[in-house]
This record gives structure tokens, sequence and C-alpha cells, in this order.
């Protein structure tokens, strides 16, 4: 049974209880189009003029893209403003082996926000997070504009609440528990706040708060041997997650992964002491 107030199991035209994305995604197209789009946050389907009762009107005005195929146990969601711009809204979800959701990629931009090309190399080749090659002068300046690693733009602020309607749909598979792997330390931090805690990863995290504290190893490193790496940025999540970025630890940023009960706060603070002052703008960032 959900555990969620007021959800109920989702259950398929025919009558079928589902118990998957992939017995989503096996559903016809005006079905399953109608679940996942109730992933889109009422506020941005307003913004960009999707109408929940017509998302194939969406659909074939090229504003919202669903990629669900039969028997995959995937789907990508994306919603655009005007065809053919990129997304203000992208997300993955994938069942696990294990009856979870895995939480891929959520982004939120503000298509009037500038864009960063921190995304690419100097000579404009996808960088793939950054494993193929740095663009260092647009990585300062983003992380300047307030930007954290691998942020192209500033978000819309939407990201609490895209998870609880992820969240939901968990709940309706009859599943307990979502999971996700992370590429930052800042989504960690961020993650915490909504509840995640940590299947992989806890002891590093607590290591990182360790060794930012006057004395600790980062903390030395903090050098101002480069713009990434000044004295202060041990202070707040901003500061830690552009030095960790850069390389200030002695292994790299690897093998985090979270997960969430449904209906649960796990109640994890592993930085427990940073300056508040970032904290409201930073929750809502939305490129996770």
């Amino acid at each position: 049974m959900p555990k969620l107030p007021g959800n109920s199991r989702l259950i398929s035209a025919a009558g079928t209880p589902l118990a998957s994305l992939s017995e989503i995604n096996s559903l016809p197209d005006d079905e399953k189009t109608a679940i996942y789009g109730g992933l889109l946050p009422q506020r941005l389907r307003l913004m960009l003029g999707i109408d929940p009762h017509n998302l194939r009107k969406a659909i074939h005005g090229q504003l919202l893209r669903i990629i669900a195929p039969p028997r995959l146990p995937l789907v990508r969601i994306e919603a655009h403003q005007r065809p053919n711009q990129p997304p203000v809204f992208f997300m993955e979800l994938s069942d696990t082996p294990f009856q979870q959701i895995e939480f891929g990629f959520c982004i939120i931009r503000d298509p009037a926000a500038p864009c960063f090309h921190v995304d690419v190399d100097t000579v404009g080749r996808t960088n793939w997070f950054a494993t193929k090659g740095r663009n260092i002068p647009e990585e300062i300046r983003a992380m300047r504009a307030g930007l954290y690693p691998n942020q192209t733009c500033h978000g819309l602020r939407m990201f609490g609440e895209v998870l609880p309607l992820v969240e939901r749909l968990t709940d309706s598979l009859g599943m307990e528990m979502m999971v996700a792997d992370l590429l930052t330390y800042c989504n960690a931090i961020r993650y915490e706040h909504y509840g995640f805690s940590y299947l992989n990863g806890m002891q590093l995290m607590l290591h990182i708060n360790r060794e930012f504290q006057p004395g600790g190893i980062f903390f030395n490193r903090l050098d101002g041997s480069s713009p990434f790496r000044m004295p202060g940025m041990e202070r707040t999540v901003h500061g830690r997650s552009w030095a960790i970025y850069d390389g200030i630890m002695d292994e790299p940023w690897n093998n985090v992964k979270i997960y969430k009960m449904v209906g649960e706060h796990a109640g994890e603070n592993t930085f427990p002491d940073r300056q508040r002052l970032e904290e409201a703008a930073y929750l809502h960032q939305d490129q996770a």
C-alpha cells in the first residue's frame, strides 16, 4: 500500500497494478504520456504553456518530449519554452534491479539567465562533466556568477517541487526507495536537505568536513594558488564544491550513492557549520 498521504496505487486503464517504469512504458502512448506528464511541476507547465489535459498538443508542438521506449526501464522527459531550443526541464529516471527508482539527471534552467560554456572544452568539444578537459575561463566566470560546478546557468528554483512528484510516483508503483549517484559535493549537500542518506560515501563526506576545518589538509590547501582555492572557501558549500572540483582532494570525487525512503527524512547533515547566507539560494538551484 502507498505510504504517502492521499496517494494511491498506480493502475493501468485496463485495471492492472503497475510496479515499474518498464510496465508504464508498455502502456499505450496517451496513457504513459499522462503519467509522465504528471512529473512536470504546475508552475513549470504554466510558464511553458503546457496544458496538462492536452499533452499531445505540447508534444506535437515540440514543447514536450517524452522518451519512454516499450520494455525498457527508463524515461527521459524534456520540456521546452520554444521548439528547437535547449530544454528548460530535463529529467531521467530508471528502474533498478532492486525495485527502486533511480533519479538520474534533473536540470531546470532559467531560459532568461546567461549561460556559461563550462560543458565544453576551450575548443568547443563536449567535455562530459569535465572528464575530457576543462574550460577554466568559463568556470571562473560561472563561479563568480554564483553557479556551482557543472552548472551552465541559473535554475528556476523548482527542484523542491519536482522531487515530491517523483517520490509520489515511486510510492504509487509500490516501491519504497529512490536512489541516485552524485556528480558533485554540492549535490550531496542538497540531497541531504531533501531527506536522502548515503548508501556509499558517508565516510568521504565526513572526511571532507573534517579536513576543511582549520588545520585540516584541505583547509591548508586553500592557499590562493588558483581562483578555486582561495582562503575562506571552506566556509560555504559553493567554495568547497569548486575546490573539490579543482582537485583539492587526494582522490577523485567518485562513487557517492544516496537513497531516500518514501515518506521519510534521514536528517543527515555532514556540513553543519556552513555559512547560512547561501543556504536558501543554493538549495533551490536546479541543475542536479
